[in-house]
């Protein structure tokens, strides 16, 4: 019931986590926004939830200012999009490194402080949510710009905690170890890299998509009031290991 009157914007909506996160949001009666840069992902999405939707490549900074502002003051703002490129730490080429860094860091970053700009127009308040990984903790061969990306994210997590947080805007990030969604099958496909990851699980089983949009309502939840400039893993107890 918390979430009823409530208006949510969720980049990366159209697929994996974000799209997961929409549809939570809906079911427990907010109002949704949803950014992708796929039209097609957002129309089937917007069929099934009701959401409003802006299709926007997030990378080009231009476009995602414009959506934001657009899109006006949100109570919450979920930073789902996320992509990955992988390659070796010798082979990273400058367009790998770029695209990555530009959507997963930069393209956060900026929709952030358009969200933060708003709210503080319009008197305070509310809550951001960033989705970063695991890979920001430990060193996994073949990502070193998302890994590069993802930690960046989580100090600026802390960062925005503190310079917002008077204005009553908690920001926080879910670290999700490896979760079933598309990205991941293309990353993790390889038993050979997957079985170690799976051994080091405690709960012995990959994070779904809702485990993670689970989390992510309960960082917007009153239940969180004191929680802010937090990573909180969701990793079945991977990073203990």
């Amino acid at each position: 019931m918390e979430l009823q009157g409530k208006t949510a914007l969720v980049t990366g909506a159209g697929k994996g986590i974000g799209r997961e996160t929409v549809r939570l949001l809906a079911e427990r009666g907010a109002s949704v926004i949803a950014l992708s840069r796929t039209p097609s992902d957002l129309v089937s999405l917007a069929k099934e939830t009701g959401c409003r939707t802006f299709a926007v490549d997030l990378a080009d900074i231009a476009a995602a200012r414009a959506a934001v502002r657009k899109v006006g003051p949100c109570d919450f703002l979920i930073n789902c999009a996320g992509i990955n490129v992988l390659e070796s730490f010798l082979d990273m080429s400058d367009a790998g490194y770029d695209a990555v860094l530009g959507t997963n860091l930069r393209a956060a970053l900026v929709v952030a402080q358009e969200f933060a700009r708003a709210r503080i127009a319009a008197g305070g308040g509310g809550a951001i949510v960033n989705v970063t990984s695991v890979a920001a903790h430990r060193g996994f061969p073949d990502h070193t710009a998302y890994a590069a990306s993802k930690a960046g994210l989580e100090g600026a997590t802390r960062v925005m905690a503190r310079e917002l947080g008077p204005h009553g805007i908690r920001v926080n990030a879910i670290a999700p170890a490896i979760t079933l969604t598309e990205l991941a099958a293309r990353a993790w496909s390889d038993p050979a890299k997957s079985a170690p990851m799976m051994a080091r699980t405690p709960v012995g089983r990959f994070c779904e998509v809702r485990d993670v949009a689970e989390a992510i309502l309960m960082l917007l939840g009153n239940g969180a009031a004191m929680m802010t400039g937090a990573v909180v893993p969701v990793d079945g107890g991977f990073l203990a290991c």
